[in-house]
């Protein structure tokens, strides 16, 4: 590769990097305030979000180190002061949710971080859906697009 080739190569990566860093900074305060929801964060939890930094395209230009910083800065910040905690995290949320279709993966990626807690029937913790299903309000993401509620015979309008 000549001198050029490796300029640009590092060019086109920083940018790659600089236009995903809103989402990077957006699914770790989302994925926080799902994993903190019931007041703890697990460690499988912990490796759901390593596997998520390692699986997205848009979050693999990133050192997962820096995703998995982000995460421990906004859950730190969610349980040492819940209110400020989530404000913070929800406007990262916010920034970087620039449509739908973004609003619906990071919905989906919560719900892979939850489910890893899920009980022995399933069924993700009460505190995670709680937090998931504003997450789709404050993005206008439609819960039974990303699985939520879909078989609950007790929630009006299931299946």
């Amino acid at each position: 590769m000549s001198f050029i080739d490796t300029l640009l190569h590092q060019f086109h990566e920083h940018l790659e990097r600089q236009r995903n860093q809103p989402f990077l900074r957006a699914t770790m305060a989302a994925c926080a305030m799902v994993a903190s929801a019931d007041g703890d964060v697990s460690f499988a939890q912990r490796v759901r979000v390593d596997q998520i930094l390692e699986t997205l395209d848009r979050l693999k230009v990133f050192d997962p180190h820096e995703g998995v910083n982000l995460f421990n800065e906004f859950t730190d910040e969610i349980l040492a002061h819940s209110e400020e905690g989530h404000k913070l995290a929800m406007q990262a949320v916010i920034q970087g949710t620039p449509d739908a279709a973004v609003g619906e993966l990071l919905i989906r990626v919560c719900c892979a971080v939850s489910e890893i807690n899920a009980g022995p029937d399933g069924n993700k913790a009460l505190a995670d859906q709680i937090e998931i299903v504003t997450l789709c309000s404050k993005l206008g993401v439609e819960p039974k697009a990303c699985g939520l509620y879909v078989d609950d015979p007790d929630f009006p309008d299931a299946g």
